[in-house]
């Protein structure tokens, strides 16, 4: 889940602003092209579509991370049985970016579903909220169950693509929804749940994340206890969200391969969701995989350049008009009509996607989207589920061979989880992990 900053309705006068990013000065004239000006990409001829399909019959798409439970809680109450998902989700009262309709047409053979909760839910109350999206990915499976189909395990997932329908998986994203129990944990996985983030935006008390400022230095004695817990189990590592020390000590601890559920090369956006060079260069002897997410704040230099600005010109503007919300309002709706956020093409998608194959090899990148968990922020042609064939023939374009498409599109991300699963194998006499957090924090 990335929830970006809500547009703040408030400003005073169009400016032109600068400020350094990676040492570089930005003016918002030069940011890019305006989200207004977007445009769907064409139709894909009949011969890239046929071979894209072929890929794809013989490899499941799977994305990495949809946060769709969570749209479906927040926007219509969790009531899955009244609120239509077949198809046209996009033009629902409050619209989505996820439908069986269009996963059928994105190809989609997989897909991890978030069972999200924010991370300033703790304790008690994150595990029961965690409880209850799970209750809603299941719910959700039962109401298509002849698009869906739950799955734990990578013979289930090559099982029920085989058989026509989409895998449906689930992966906790925050440490904090396990309440610090190692029981929590291990019942989360009896549940289903087959990868957790170990942290989300903030630090949890084991754990430091990467949009948070450093307080644990990486894992606790506690978090590599969580890790080893997770090993036993058979629970993937999802490192998306941490922090570059508590990757590194994740990376140090664990014994199966990790994922970076949806998240980008640090070396083309300076973004401290994104992964830096040093870490790629450590997944094949991990045998790990980064899933390329679609938020354009994590994947453009321009819009995060110009998210920078904008959070600057909203501040200045709730000092000048304190007390005035309506002024407020006015002044950042006239700042946004006169400095419309940069699009973000498909091209800068595969550009993460090519940076992270040229470090850490085509063995060990994927696609997590993100999709529904981006707000209304989108790449062009990558808004919804649907778009995932125009992706791979602009990786078609860039030379990309059918052996190495089918490796991004799931072949990676399956060994990652027969990886997973072989490690529990191998641990099945070791005791469950009985550690406690230590009270001092």
């Amino acid at each position: 889940m990335t929830r970006p900053i809500a547009p703040a309705r408030t400003a005073l006068r169009p400016i032109a602003a600068h400020l350094v990013a990676g040492a570089i000065w930005v003016s918002l004239v030069t940011l890019g092209t305006p989200i207004a000006a977007q445009s769907a990409p064409p139709p894909l001829d009949a011969a890239t579509q046929a071979r894209i399909d072929r890929v794809l019959k013989a490899t499941p798409l799977i994305d990495g991370h949809n946060d769709l439970p969570w749209e479906l809680r927040e926007k219509y109450a969790s009531k899955v049985e009244t609120t239509d998902v077949s198809a046209n989700s996009d033009k629902l009262r409050e619209p989505l970016q996820t439908d069986i309709a269009r996963l059928r047409a994105g190809r989609v053979g997989g897909q991890f579903w978030s069972v999200y909760v924010p991370a300033e839910l703790t304790g008690g109350a994150a595990v029961q909220a965690t409880l209850e999206q799970i209750d809603i990915v299941k719910r959700l499976a039962a109401r298509y169950p002849r698009d869906l189909e739950l799955a734990t395990t990578a013979a289930d997932v090559v099982r029920i693509h085989k058989a026509g329908r989409i895998a449906s998986l689930m992966g906790m994203e925050g440490g904090h929804q396990i309440g610090n129990s190692l029981g929590v944990l291990r019942q989360m996985y009896g549940l289903g749940v087959r990868y957790m983030t170990l942290t989300h935006f903030l630090n949890n008390d084991w754990a430091d994340s990467a949009t948070d400022d450093p307080k644990r230095n990486g894992l606790t004695p506690f978090g590599k206890s969580v890790v080893g817990e997770m090993n036993r189990l058979g629970m993937i590592l999802d490192l998306s969200h941490v922090s570059p020390k508590t990757m590194m000590d994740a990376l140090a601890a664990t014994k199966a391969p990790v994922m970076f559920s949806h998240s980008g090369a640090r070396a083309l956006n300076d973004h401290p969701r994104n992964v830096p060079d040093d870490v790629l260069k450590l997944l094949p002897a991990n045998g790990g995989v980064v899933m390329v997410n679609f938020y354009p704040g994590h994947l453009s230099q321009a819009v995060t350049a110009w998210n920078a600005v904008r959070a600057a010109e909203e501040a200045r503007n709730k000092v000048y008009f304190n007390g005035q919300p309506e002024r407020r309002k006015a002044a950042m709706q006239a700042w946004d009509k006169a400095n419309p956020k940069p699009a973000t093409s498909m091209g800068l998608v595969a550009d993460h996607i090519d940076h992270i194959a040229k470090i850490a090899g085509h063995d060990h990148v994927g696609i997590g989207g993100d999709l529904d968990g981006i707000g209304g922020d989108f790449v062009v042609g990558l808004g919804g589920v649907d778009g995932y064939p125009h992706l791979f023939a602009e990786l078609i374009r860039r030379g990309w061979s059918d052996a190495d498409l089918a490796k991004l599109a799931g072949g990676n991300i399956l060994r990652v989880m027969r990886g997973a699963e072989a490690t529990a194998a191998a641990m099945k006499g070791v005791p469950p992990g009985t550690d406690v957090l230590s009270a001092a924090k």
